[in-house]
């Protein structure tokens, strides 16, 4: 699998270790997003980046990381079609892809630490989703098409 794997300042040592640990114990392509040292950079703008990529199929799964993983997982379900999951444990990582096909993870770097990370990222990418609730997961999907649908005859109705 190709990995899109991003963070902002508060993630990124864990970042680097999160991307060690793939380089190192998998076969997976790790694409780094970014950020690429501690000086300050906004969340959602990796979010988006990574969403975006696997919007357009150029990554299978993402990684994102930020101090609470909870920013980063706003910022990422907002792009359309992308469900992110936080997840600081493994049942909760596996459950995310099995359940409900979640195309990313997020993770605290505040709440979490680096070993508990590397399981939680393992647990997430050890599995592929079975169609497990996959009922759930349409009704999900026809929602926001539903919604972007409204949004966009709103935007049309101006006046002149």
């Amino acid at each position: 699998m190709k990995i899109g794997l991003g963070s902002d300042h508060n993630g990124f040592e864990l970042k680097e270790v999160v991307k060690n640990y793939i380089e190192t114990n998998t076969e997976h392509e790790v694409v780094d997003y970014g950020c690429h040292s501690c000086a300050a950079v906004d969340y959602p703008d990796v979010a988006f980046e990574v969403s975006e990529a696997i919007a357009k199929q150029e990554l299978d799964r993402g990684i994102l990381i930020c101090g609470t993983g909870i920013g980063v997982a706003i910022a990422a379900n907002k792009y359309p079609g992308i469900r992110a999951a936080t997840a600081h444990d493994t049942y909760s990582a596996e459950r995310a892809q099995l359940s409900n096909n979640a195309q990313i993870i997020t993770l605290g770097a505040q709440i979490i630490g680096p070993e508990v990370a590397k399981k939680v990222v393992e647990a997430y990418l050890n599995v592929e989703w079975a169609e497990g609730s996959k009922r759930k997961v349409d009704k999900i999907n026809d929602k926001e098409k539903e919604l972007i649908g409204q949004h966009a005859e709103l935007a049309g109705n101006t006046c002149s």
